[in-house]
């Protein structure tokens, strides 16, 4: 069971890394007025970046529900 924890720690460091590494201005706060178009293409790194986040997520999830299960 440690080693459950202790992935879930580092993946949870891998998901704030990733968030933090993702540029500002395209989120929620744009459909609104802000900075960024509403329509916007990810391209090269963006899109991979953001395409990991997701699959960390995701995989922090799992990991959760695994943990709750046994």
């Amino acid at each position: 069971m440690m080693w459950l924890k202790i992935t879930q720690l580092v993946v949870a460091v891998m998901i704030i890394a990733a968030i933090l590494l993702q540029p500002r201005g395209m989120g929620l706060g744009s459909a609104f007025g802000g900075e960024g178009s509403l329509y916007y293409t990810r391209r090269g790194l963006e899109k991979v970046l953001f395409i990991v986040t997701i699959v960390l997520i995701v995989l922090f999830v799992g990991l959760v529900l695994t943990s709750l299960r046994g």
